[in-house]
């Protein structure tokens, strides 16, 4: 009778032992199986558990779905040093996963041709950016992806024609190819669902299709052989039949006709070349130098930009013999045998400045926390942004240089990279790309007519997602400093034409000396920063929360200001909000007229309350408020 009963105590211990593995396994093999498929995975190793639940044990760039917290929807694997080769890459057990939709893989070092995810056919966005996958994608690759509504494949080595079946996908929302090495002609990607092409810097030729017109000239870009009225570029007859046979094969006449052509166009390349020559040599002593704008009428900022074939230059002016900055306290004579050129960290865009450089007039952007910003078309085309900075002495040149180079080397759809500095002890330059459509804080405080009508609740949605998603890779990027941006709000925020956001002035926190930080940086008005003088990654998780209510709220926020005169106070307003229950009375009127939203709007305005939390320890993580905000849909 005694056993009897000790038999039937250990039955539900024997129950319990048999099904508690069972909940700590299902969709952390698959996933345990993938990373063990990579060369590379210890970014994963100290979360990725065997015997844990990926999405109860928070997983490092694991996303669980929103009705279901026990299933996995999403791998969103950033800019971790992962590695591997695509043809030993588990992609079969990553189909083990129902409810994987989202995969990104973006900022990684992974090679090969393009693994076979078109084998999830649940995927409803693929970012695989910023890797060095290379080779042929297959023409029916995407045939089986119908969910597909965002692809990201940029800033990798592919090649050949462009898949005819990503034309074909209909629910296609997003689609960036560019920076690769595609060829051939312009494929028909024209589909009503397609919002966002970026098919820049290719290879690409041909006659642009009209029905991709409303996609813009910028998403043509960089490929010199595309033509067409999209980008006011006449199709000449060879353009439209570039494929046709050599015209070697033609009649005796035809090749009297062409070799007579030739002569006539060495003809005249010659005499473009002797005024050239003629023309530099009158223009000799204003070659080495370019004007970026005026702070006054006593102050010129100016630039040297190398030419392709020189990269140190040194010449001498009037005003002495610093290339890169005039002012009050430049000085006349050498700088100690010290370099005095534009340094250039990304040459993506080129490098500024042809042979016969020419001056370039500036238009003086404002002043800003951390410097001056002036605007410049330089020969080549390319319009920058050139931002001088005073207080930039905490580091040497050398290390100066080491991490300017760094910030170079990124590559996010999120992120404006620097592409040159100039390094002077009295001031810097840093040199950006200029982005046309501004600030967020203009289209949101600037102007109250055209351009805030255009931020509608989808348009506002996509900003905050693209922010946060850029804020997740440079907590990444750079998880080791106290402020891996240390500046976010949004006049930091500019928005491309397809309103991606675009941040900037990040990561400055180790170049900036140590008062003026204090000054000019976003993240010291942080509360614990303001009483404790402390720093960390949960600043930037105030300033983004600041920036979500200043979106939802189209309110100016008063944190931006010193004295705090003036703008709203948006962390009181939604507090007080939240405590009497009219979270929805904060939404801006412009989107609040979509009723079918406003749950969406108010959980939103929920997140932004978490992220500005004034107790830092009660404050959401970045990864939560990421993931907090990717669930939202428009």
């Amino acid at each position: 009778m005694a056993a009897a009963v000790r038999l039937l105590l250990l039955i539900p211990l024997l129950i319990l032992s048999y099904l508690t593995p069972s909940l700590a396994t299902g969709e952390d093999i698959p996933l345990l199986d993938f990373k063990d498929s990579l060369n590379n995975s210890s970014a994963l190793d100290s979360t990725w558990l065997k015997g844990t639940h990926p999405c109860r044990n928070k997983w490092k760039g694991i996303e669980c779905d929103a009705k279901d917290n026990d299933n996995v929807s999403g791998l969103l694997l950033i800019g971790l040093g992962l590695s591997g080769v695509s043809e030993e890459m588990d992609i079969e057990s990553l189909g083990k996963l129902d409810r994987l939709r989202f995969l990104s893989l973006e900022n990684n070092s992974f090679t090969g041709r393009i693994p076979e995810f078109n084998r999830l056919t649940s995927l409803r966005s693929l970012f695989i950016a910023g890797n060095q996958f290379s080779g042929e994608i297959p023409q029916d690759y995407f045939n089986n992806m119908g969910s597909l509504k965002k692809l990201e494949i940029a800033r990798n080595m592919f090649s050949g024609t462009i898949p005819d079946s990503l034309g074909k996908l209909d629910n296609l929302v997003e689609l960036f190819l560019e920076r690769n090495e595609f060829s051939g002609a312009m494929p028909l990607i024209a589909q009503n669902s397609l919002q966002t092409i970026n098919l820049s810097f290719n290879k690409l030729h041909g006659e642009i299709p009209q029905s991709m017109s409303k996609f813009g000239a910028q998403s043509f870009e960089g490929n010199p052989d595309l033509c067409g009225p999209i980008i006011s570029k006449p199709c000449r007859p060879q353009d439209t039949s570039i494929n046709a046979p050599p015209s070697g094969e033609k009649g005796n006449g035809s090749n009297a006709s062409g070799s007579s052509t030739k002569w006539v166009i060495l003809g005249i390349v010659v005499a473009v070349l002797l005024v050239t020559i003629f023309f530099n040599k009158t223009k000799k002593n204003d070659q080495s130098f370019r004007v970026l704008g005026k702070d006054n009428l006593d102050e010129i900022v100016q630039v040297h930009t190398p030419s392709s074939h020189k990269r140190s230059m040194s010449s001498s002016r009037k005003r002495g013999n610093y290339a890169g900055l005039g002012s009050h306290s430049s000085r006349r004579g050498s700088l100690n045998g010290k370099s005095t050129d534009l340094i250039m960290v990304n040459e993506e865009n080129g490098i500024f400045g042809l042979q016969d450089l020419m001056k370039a007039a500036a238009e003086v952007l404002g002043s800003g926390g951390l410097g001056s910003a002036y605007k410049a078309i330089m020969s080549n085309g390319v319009s920058v942004v050139v931002k001088r900075f005073r207080d930039m002495n905490k580091l040497n040149k050398d290390a100066f240089d080491t991490e300017v180079r760094r910030l170079g080397r990124i590559r996010h759809r999120n992120i404006l990279p620097p592409l040159a500095y100039h390094y002077r002890k009295e001031e810097k330059l840093l040199v950006s790309e200029f982005v046309p459509k501004g600030s967020l804080m203009f289209l949101l405080h600037g102007d109250r007519g055209l351009s805030h009508a255009e931020l509608t609740w989808p348009t506002r949605l996509k900003i905050i997602k693209g922010v946060a998603r850029g804020m997740g890779f440079l907590h990444t990027e750079f998880a080791n400093y106290e402020l891996p941006h240390g500046n976010l709000k949004s006049s930091n925020i500019l928005l491309s034409s397809n309103y991606e956001p675009l941040l900037t002035d990040y990561a400055l926190y180790s170049l900036i000396s140590n008062t003026h930080s204090v000054q000019a940086l976003f993240s010291y008005k942080c509360p614990e920063a303001v009483l404790y003088q402390q720093l960390s990654p949960m600043n930037d998780v105030y300033c983004l929360g600041i920036v979500i209510l200043e979106i939802m709220t189209g309110k100016y926020p008063s944190q931006y200001l010193n004295n705090h005169k003036g703008g709203t106070d948006v962390v009181q307003w939604i507090k007080q909000a939240i405590s009497d229950d009219r979270v929805s009375e904060l939404i801006d009127p412009e989107i609040a007229t979509m009723k079918d939203s406003i749950g969406k709007m108010e959980n939103m305005l929920y997140i932004g309350a978490s992220c500005t939390e004034n107790d830092h320890e009660k404050r959401i993580e970045m990864r939560e408020a990421i993931r907090k905000i990717e669930e939202i849909q428009v």
